[in-house]
């Protein structure tokens, strides 16, 4: 087995097979240090190996999310911003069946406001993995926001969720006619896959 040093340097892998082994052997063999040096690299210029620390910290799980949180609202370097909420949906992708930390829904929630695309659009996305648990989180951000970009990935978001609350949202939108047009039009075919979706778990036909 390779020792964590040796870990790490496979995280630089250009092979993406020997990154993605290196990274579930690192969560096999963390010890104390390897959050704290995981974090230290998500401001990392090497979009590789800043990537493979993203989906580190994400297969580590829960134990990733406060100092994700505190990243995510705290550090001045956008990059670093953007990917501790890709760390986030990570957790969330990698873990669906472990409810997600309260304090990681609050710190994505906070995050809707970033002035950075880059860091809300990432934050939006990570709130669609953990899915129907932050539906009115998400249903919140939208009706909070004057950002059209913000508000289309949020439709996006909750078109894929596939709960029936967002059909009443997205329906109001669609009807408002103050909505920009651009939103109105990502909500008109999010909702009709989210009605789909919602057909389908009551086992009616599409």
């Amino acid at each position: 087995m390779m020792s964590i040093e040796e870990l790490f340097q496979q995280l630089k892998h250009p092979n993406p097979n020997l990154r993605e082994r290196a990274m579930w052997e690192l969560v096999d063999a963390q010890d104390e240090t390897t959050i704290p040096r995981l974090m230290g690299l998500l401001g990392e210029e090497d979009t590789t190996y800043r990537r493979a620390a993203v989906k580190a910290l994400g297969a580590i799980g829960v134990d990733a999310v406060p100092p994700l949180v505190e990243s995510l609202l705290q550090s001045d370097n956008v990059t670093i911003r953007g990917s501790a909420a890709k760390a986030l949906a990570q957790v969330a992708l990698n873990y669906p069946d472990i409810p997600f930390p309260p304090e990681g829904v609050q710190g994505l929630k906070a995050a809707l406001n970033d002035a950075n695309p880059v860091v809300h659009i990432a934050a939006v996305m990570a709130l669609g993995e953990i899915g129907t648990p932050v539906v009115d989180v998400l249903i919140e951000g939208l009706q909070a926001t004057d950002n059209p970009a913000l508000a289309v990935s949020i439709v996006n978001a909750l078109g894929s969720i596939g709960d029936s609350r967002g059909v009443d949202v997205l329906t109001a939108l669609i009807q408002d006619e103050a909505t920009d047009s651009y939103v109105r039009e990502s909500a008109t075919s999010a909702l009709s896959r989210l009605e789909m979706t919602v057909k389908f778990k009551r086992g009616e036909p599409a």
